[in-house]
């Protein structure tokens, strides 16, 4: 036999015998469902009998149906286990969560009373602080006051991302209120020292006697040479020359002693007196406006510079003396003193 017949041989054997096992197979399938589906419609017959004389009551049913009940009834227990636990879970959550928002709120409300009770800390330390700003720099401090203005806590915590670390920032909070609080007696104490030595230096003449302005320092205290008579003498101020007209302030609070008209020496003239024994005199006035026994203030316009009484040209003749001794202005009048200055103009 030629090898060409003998493999169309094989191959005709080998789809033979496929056929055959599929045949096979096909046949045990079809009786192995033949065979369930007579069983599944087997059917049992369920009596109920009473033990009185009621009638026996029967059905049948059958192995289909009672598979699919079972089924049933299996799935209905395991979705009602499956709900019970799902339930009981999230029970757990919600009261988890309802503990949590209460305490939640528990500490919010804290925040709030701490925040208010800080706010009211900053105000009084801002007033006072204010003050002592106000009395060491005037207009650093309105400086300060303006960038500060409409300031607020919103800045310093937001209420809405409290976290984890909610107590601890509460506990800051306390810390910097308390800290607050105590730096208010300090300050009021600074405040009230700032106070008592302005107080003290507006009855001091420690003001520049030219109203806005410094003028030229034309002749020191001391020995110097009289302009008149060539000789030397005791100048017992300063000569302060500027324009016509300049007006002239007091150079501390205190009471007008004398005003005179010196024709052959000072001209125009006013002597102040003020507290601690000090006298001051302002002397070739232009004019005076103010009248003796008078009370002035610290940068009051009391006269004009001019050129009255034995002068040279318009200039102001400026005298400090304690008591009955002469002292040098300057050694007042280099003074700085812009608290003193800022609160005068406030009282005139």
């Amino acid at each position: 036999m030629s090898p060409v017949n003998r493999y169309k041989k094989i191959e005709k054997d080998f789809v033979g015998k496929i056929g055959r096992k599929s045949h096979h197979v096909k046949s045990r399938i079809g009786m192995f469902f033949t065979n369930f589906f007579q069983k599944g419609k087997q059917k049992f017959t369920v009596m109920f009998i009473p033990h009185s004389e009621k009638n026996i009551f029967n059905f049948q049913i059958s192995v289909f149906t009672l598979i699919f009940f079972i089924f049933l009834l299996f799935v209905l227990l395991i979705s009602f286990f499956g709900l019970t636990t799902h339930f009981t879970s999230t029970n757990r959550e919600i009261t988890s969560i309802a503990g949590s928002l209460s305490q939640n709120e528990v500490t919010l409300e804290n925040f709030k009373e701490e925040i208010s009770r800080l706010r009211k800390s900053m105000k009084l330390f801002k007033s006072q602080l204010d003050k002592v700003l106000v009395a060491m720099n005037p207009q650093e401090a309105k400086n300060y006051l303006e960038k500060s203005a409409g300031g607020d806590l919103s800045s310093f915590i937001s209420l809405g991302n409290a976290g984890d670390d909610s107590l601890k920032e509460l506990s800051e909070l306390r810390s910097l209120r308390s800290y607050l609080d105590n730096a208010l007696k300090p300050l009021a104490e600074i405040d009230k020292t700032l106070l008592s030595q302005k107080d003290l230096l507006v009855d001091i003449p420690t003001l520049w006697p030219l109203r806005g302005v410094r003028g030229n320092v034309t002749q020191y205290f001391g020995p110097n040479i009289h302009p008149f008579t060539g000789g030397w003498y005791l100048h017992k101020g300063i000569d302060i020359a500027w324009g016509y007209g300049v007006p002239i302030v007091a150079t501390a609070n205190g009471t007008v002693k004398l005003v005179g008209n010196d024709v052959n020496g000072f001209g125009l003239y006013i002597m102040i007196k003020h507290k601690y024994g000090f006298f001051t005199r302002y002397a070739h006035l232009q004019k005076i406006v103010v009248q003796k026994g008078q009370y002035v203030r610290r940068g009051q316009i009391i006269g004009y510079m001019g050129n009255t009484g034995l002068s040279t040209g318009p200039h102001l003749h400026y005298e400090v003396r304690i008591g009955t001794q002469v002292v040098d202005p300057l050694q007042f009048l280099n003074i700085e003193s812009p608290l003193v200055d800022k609160y005068a103009r406030k009282t005139r």
